[in-house]
């Protein structure tokens, strides 16, 4: 989606979140849980400019990111694959991944809050880390 389609899809987010709202008097634990994952506005543009910068794409089709890495041996790419499983373990937040070779994919999206939340970000700066380091 180009232009007016990053505007739908805020509108869409905005939408799923007053739904969660209007739930049960004082809302389900999920829903409140997944609610203080949201971005505002602003820090959504902020962030998107930092993982942007360090690689990371916004998928039009999809509100998440993505990123590919690529390693000199299938034995390095299996390594950070296993930190960031490792780390993704410890936060409930699991990538979307691919691997062949040297090679990974990855795309984050946070699916019960329908788009990209915080855990989106700390995960992506831990992935990040994790890559510079192998």
């Amino acid at each position: 989606m180009a232009g007016g389609g990053a505007a739908l899809r805020r509108a869409l987010l905005g939408a799923r979140r007053a739904a969660g709202l209007r739930g049960a008097a004082g809302g389900s634990r999920a829903a409140m849980s997944s609610q203080s994952h949201w971005l505002t506005t602003e820090e959504r543009n902020q962030v998107l400019l930092d993982l942007k910068a360090s690689g990371w794409a916004e998928l039009g089709e999809r509100d998440a990111i993505y990123k590919e890495f690529n390693f000199k041996s299938f034995n390095q790419a299996f390594g950070f694959m296993t930190r960031v499983a490792l780390q993704a373990e410890k936060m409930n937040h699991h990538p979307e991944w691919f691997n062949v070779y040297s090679k990974v994919q990855i795309t984050l999206i946070s699916h019960d809050c329908g788009g990209l939340t915080k855990r989106d970000v700390k995960l992506a700066q831990f992935i990040d880390k994790a890559a510079a380091s192998v």
